[in-house]
């Protein structure tokens, strides 16, 4: 498979449906890892626009880098389309209350959970919204334990959080976490890992859409 560049898969992924882009390049820091989400919203917002919609209808976050978020936030001198909207935490970054304090209420800022417990906890720690994983075993990489299933998502969802399933996702079981109460799904391999990344996002994007439909 022939490796095309990040932002035209971005792009492309989002004028096929993607609502939602994180940036996880956790080998990059200081000014790499900046312009890079410069580029990666650009091209998110330019993935949008093409299908006819305004850019500011996908969301962009990054991976732990609250600095990153807090230089590119709403409110911020970058040109609106470079702007991403917040970050995405994970164990080894700020907290969510530290984090919601320095990037102010308007930021999306979301968590990794691994339990439907730690979804509650993120809402009370006032988080946007929460990833629980690994709902089925990951596409994109080899699983370090157990899939937590659809029951333990059902659980996570009545918590009153938006909750994002993560973790064997694609297009073939999204109607079955919809139906469990997930708000959407998040995937790499899915996508990434798809010979046609466009196809594979509308494919995912079709299924969500008509078990949302069903619901």
């Amino acid at each position: 498979m022939v490796r095309r560049p990040l932002e035209e898969v971005v792009s492309e992924a989002v004028a096929s449906g993607v609502d939602w882009v994180q940036i996880r390049e956790k080998d990059l820091t200081g000014k790499s890892l900046l312009e890079l989400s410069q580029r990666v919203a650009r091209a998110a917002r330019n993935g949008a626009s093409a299908r006819g919609e305004a850019g500011t209808r996908v969301r962009v976050v990054v991976n732990r880098r609250s600095d990153v978020a807090l230089a590119l936030g709403p409110g911020t001198d970058a040109p609106p389309e470079e702007r991403i909207d917040g970050v995405h935490l994970g164990f080894d970054g700020v907290g969510l209350l530290e984090a919601r304090q320095l990037l102010g209420r308007d930021a999306w800022i979301g968590t990794s959970c691994h339990a439907p417990a730690e979804t509650l906890a993120a809402r009370e720690a006032a988080a946007s919204y929460a990833h629980l994983a690994p709902v089925f075993p990951p596409l994109s990489k080899t699983p370090r334990g157990p899939s937590l299933g659809l029951p333990a998502l059902a659980a996570a969802a009545r918590g009153g959080l938006p909750v994002l399933a993560q973790g064997g996702i694609d297009a073939e079981n999204a109607g079955e976490v919809v139906n469990a109460g997930a708000a959407g799904v998040a995937v790499t391999g899915a996508i990434f890992l798809a010979a046609d990344p466009g196809e594979a996002a509308g494919a995912l994007r079709q299924a969500l859409d008509a078990a949302a439909r069903a619901r």
